[in-house]
């Protein structure tokens, strides 16, 4: 009798229990383990060559005495702070700009989407040409076409946070449109009309209807794109690496997966590049619960 229910239950769902079991087969194989893996590795001191060293706490403490931890910290805080607003913004703009369905306002969300889409290591690579410090670099060019001095953009503390940033936002607002120009479209009529008929100017109407109707789309927008910009690994690793130095001049384009890589990969610490990552992992669950709590999408739902 103790296996009666048991007994039923496999009957009735027995084979659906069988077609998913692939899926939770590889996911405990390919994601569950990995990441309680990286847990216990976390507190030890691993090397790749040796065996695990259980240590504790040591790995959290050495990651918060270590300056270079804050300065990747820092570096990686303001480039999703300003690629997040710059983006959100400019994509907002966009939308309602070329939000229509004519063939102009299409082509522009193509041309806009496409490094989106294609981007990857080739438009790095562009971008790094772009930004040479040497005289045949195209910014470089345009400045000594117009009488002033070479920059090092790429060699200069100074610049690095700016070619991220304009390289992080080019890459991203094409999508954050397209997401704004869907949104939109799914307001209800009426209520545009309603606010129209009652004498309510086009500021009135963004302000009261259609940014209230957008918030979903914008704590979307916000959560995967800050989430994106704490993941940011081979824009600074392309246009910044080199072979002593993986942060950039002076560390100033030194991101917390950057410096998680140098640890893990480079100097095969990984118990201490286990720790960064769930630091890493901490914050991004911190900040999704911030913006889903003032997004009021939490609230909602209730």
């Amino acid at each position: 009798m103790t296996h009666g229910p048991l007994l039923r239950t496999w009957r009735r769902h027995g084979q659906d229990m069988l077609l998913v079991a692939p899926f939770f087969a590889l996911f405990a194989l390919f994601v569950a383990w990995p990441v309680l893996r990286s847990a216990w590795l976390s507190f030890t001191e691993y090397h790749a060559t040796s065996a695990p060293v259980w240590v504790g706490g040591r790995n959290y403490a050495d990651l918060f005495t270590d300056e270079r931890f804050w300065t990747a910290l820092r570096n990686t805080f303001t480039y999703m702070g300003a690629v997040s607003l710059i983006s959100v913004v400019m994509g907002l703009v966009l939308a309602l700009a070329f939000g229509s369905q004519s063939r102009l306002h299409q082509c522009v969300r193509i041309a806009f989407l496409l490094p989106s889409v294609a981007g990857g290591v080739g438009a790095i690579s562009a971008w790094k040409w772009m930004a040479n410090s040497e005289p045949y670099g195209l910014f470089n060019s345009v400045r000594v076409a117009l009488g002033f001095e070479p920059a090092r953009f790429l060699g200069d503390p100074v610049w690095s946070m700016v070619i991220l940033v304009i390289v992080g936002v080019w890459s991203v607002v094409g999508y954050n449109m397209v997401i704004f120009v869907a949104g939109m479209r799914a307001i209800p009529a009426h209520l545009v009309e309603a606010a129209t008929l009652d004498g309510a100017t086009r500021w009135q109407r963004l302000r009261h209807v259609t940014l209230p109707m957008l918030r979903p789309s914008l704590v979307y927008v916000l959560v995967t794109g800050m989430i994106a910009s704490f993941q940011v690994f081979y824009e600074p690793y392309l246009l910044f690496g080199t072979v002593d130095n993986i942060g950039g001049p002076l560390d100033s384009a030194l991101m917390l997966v950057t410096y998680l890589f140098d640890y893990g990969f480079r100097q095969l610490d990984l118990g201490l590049a286990s720790a960064a990552a769930w630091v890493l992992t901490t914050i991004l669950f911190f900040l999704t619960w911030v913006n889903l709590k003032v997004g009021g999408v939490t609230e909602s739902r209730r």
